[in-house]
């Protein structure tokens, strides 16, 4: 059954030192024993908003939507929400990269979350954030 209650929310730094990627969290769910593995090590981790949507974006069903705000209501989950200052940092990634990476907004998004929260990036796309001064990247791979 779905939670009721709101997800942990925060607009601050809070006890998670990762943030966590669409990609690694679709793993999870598609019961990626090594994703799942490396989740569970992780006391608390932080998602951002940009991640929720993508992934309800994502649902084929009633039921997989179901499932995916299950998992997202999960205890050791932090949602970072957007704000301001993650916003300029967005627009200044996609003036920066936009035309020389191909970065696109979802991506820009996710990574400004990291950087404006000081928080270590946990993605299996590492290359597509590679080139972002100043962001830790901690690679996941299957």
């Amino acid at each position: 059954m779905i939670s009721k209650t709101r997800p942990n929310t925060s607009t601050t730094r809070d006890a998670a030192t990762v943030l966590v990627d669409t990609d690694v969290l679709i793993w999870c769910m598609r019961g990626n024993d090594k994703a799942r593995r490396a989740l569970n090590r992780l006391k608390t981790y932080a998602v951002s908003s940009v991640t929720v949507m993508e992934l309800i974006q994502g649902a084929r069903s009633r039921r997989e939507l179901k499932a995916i705000k299950a998992f997202l209501a999960q205890p050791q989950i932090i949602h970072h929400v957007m704000d301001v200052p993650v916003t300029v940092k967005a627009l200044s990634f996609l003036e920066a990269f936009a035309l020389s990476h191909g970065m696109i907004m979802a991506d820009a998004l996710v990574a400004a979350t990291a950087r404006c929260a000081d928080l270590c990036f946990f993605t299996g796309n590492a290359g597509d954030y590679r080139f972002i001064p100043g962001l830790k990247i901690r690679r996941f791979t299957l």
